[in-house]
Parts: structure tokens; sequence; C-alpha cells
């Protein structure tokens, strides 16, 4: 019978075989799972027996993510905001990158609010700006029917299935669903002839529909920037994630539209643009 460590470091160098950079941190993210253990294990009882099951149920995990399959996706769940999220291939795996939204978004969030969430995949950002407050509301809007299952699951698992409306719609719902003091939108950005280019993780796993917004990356933040005026209350808030390079146009865009106001981009933790917000007059 192998042990805990043993096996560990057999999937370990599988994955380094496989060019797989972060080879360590997945064999054990993944043995982790596969076994029921926690992080401590490896250190505290590396003579830990294995099941046959067990081994068997790890090394097909690790042969799964030596062709590249997300670990989120292996697992099946991924944690954002302190919060675990269940995912899968129907919504994007959570970012770190997406706290940098969370977190504008909480800094200016009241208890009671209305908040809209558009395409909201896993339901990461709005159950996440939910969980911290007291009696907000949400209504969660994304294309795929696929991924409002999966963010409805989220919601029951948070306990939150009472203050979370899911819409399957294009963006926007139906103007009678009333306006709202916060929109908040994750959308498709990479320009359609850069996802190929993207690491196989990404382009082979990932929801492209998620990924796609067409020819130049902006067809969304338009659509968006444009609709919003008819959602928001009064003094109301646009929060956005962008790419990297889109801030300068998503403020020109904002600005052309003369309705917004206290147009900021903010930058995430490595230094690049990656929110930008705007309040409606």
């Amino acid at each position: 019978m192998s042990n805990y460590r043993d096996i560990y470091l057999t999937g370990s160098e599988n994955l380094k075989k496989a060019g797989i950079t972060e080879a360590m941190l997945d064999a054990r993210l993944l043995l982790e799972c596969a076994c029921g253990t926690d992080h401590n294990t490896l250190l505290a009882h590396p003579d830990r027996k294995v099941t046959a099951e067990e081994e068997d149920r790890y090394l097909a995990m690790i042969d799964r993510r030596a062709k590249r399959e997300p670990v989120a996706y292996i697992i099946g769940s991924w944690s954002f905001m302190g919060l675990d999220f269940k995912v899968d291939k129907n919504v994007l795996i959570p970012e770190q990158d997406t706290e940098t939204l969370v977190e504008e978004v909480m800094r200016f969030q009241e208890d009671g609010m209305r908040i809209m969430d558009l395409c909201t995949g896993s339901g990461c950002i709005a159950l996440s700006l939910l969980n911290y407050s007291n009696n907000t509301t949400a209504v969660c809007t994304d294309i795929s029917a696929g991924a409002l299952e999966v963010a409805r699951s989220n919601a029951k698992g948070l306990g939150l299935s009472d203050r979370a409306i899911f819409v399957e719609t294009d963006l926007f719902p139906d103007e009678d669903m009333g306006k709202f003091d916060i929109i908040v939108s994750n959308p498709p950005y990479i320009a359609s002839s850069v996802i190929d280019s993207l690491a196989p993780e990404v382009k082979e796993y990932e929801p492209r529909l998620a990924l796609d917004g067409a020819e130049d990356g902006l067809v969304f933040y338009r659509r968006i920037v444009e609709t919003t005026p008819r959602f928001l209350n009064s003094n109301g808030y646009l929060f956005l994630e962008i790419g990297y390079d889109q801030g300068q146009a998503l403020v020109e865009m904002l600005e052309d539209k003369k309705v917004y106001h206290d147009i900021q981009v903010i930058k995430d933790l490595g230094g690049n643009d990656r929110v930008v917000s705007a309040c409606f007059y």
C-alpha cells in the first residue's frame, strides 16, 4: 500500500514532465481532494497509508491535469473572497483579479442596496457582495443556462437563495425588474483574435462564450454603457472589470455618454488597470 508522500511525489513529477508550472502545488491540491485531507496532512502525516481507491482517483486527476485541464474543474470548486464556489466547464474560474472588482464595489455598497450582476457566471461576484452585507439583494443575469445552474447551486450552498434572482438573458433583463443602486459586471473582454494565443487551460477548457469580446474586446462594454442608465438609480454606480489595456477606452466611452461622473480606473495588485467605476447622474 502506497503512502501519502510517495504518491504526492509521483503526481508532482508527472505534472513537471507535462510542463505544468505549478506542479507541486497542483499535485498537493489534487491529492487533498482525492483523499479528503487538508493542507497540513503532507507535513504532519506523510506516512499516511493511501487506499488503492484513493490512489487510482488521484492518478486519474493527475492525468487530467497533465492534459492541461484546470485544477478548479477537476476539483469542482474554487476559493474566491474567502468563500468556496462550485465551478465547471460552464463558468469561468474565479480569479484573484476579480477580487479587486468586488473589493471596489464593497467600498460603495451599503446594506439594503439592490445590485445587478451582468454575465454572472458562477455568481461569485454578486454572491460575495451579498455574503458580506446585510439585506442586500441581487439580480444576476447570464445568457448561459448552464452557468445559471452553477450560480443557483452556489447561492443555495451559501444560504443566499432568498436574496438572489437569476435571469437567463443577453445582458440586461426586462425593465420591469426595476432600478438598481449598483450594476457590476465582468463581461467577456478578450478580442477574438487573441483567444487562440491564451494558455491551453483557458482556450481549451474555459467557456469561450464568457471570454470572447468580439473584434476589439469592447462590444459588451458599449452595450453596458449604453443601456445601464435605464436601470440605475440616480447616483447609482457602475463597476466593470477590464483588460489591462482597456482603461482609456472605457473612460472615453463613459465620458462620451455624458451621463456619468466620478469616472475612475482602479489597478489590481499587479499594478495593471483592472476596474472602471462611474457614478450615474
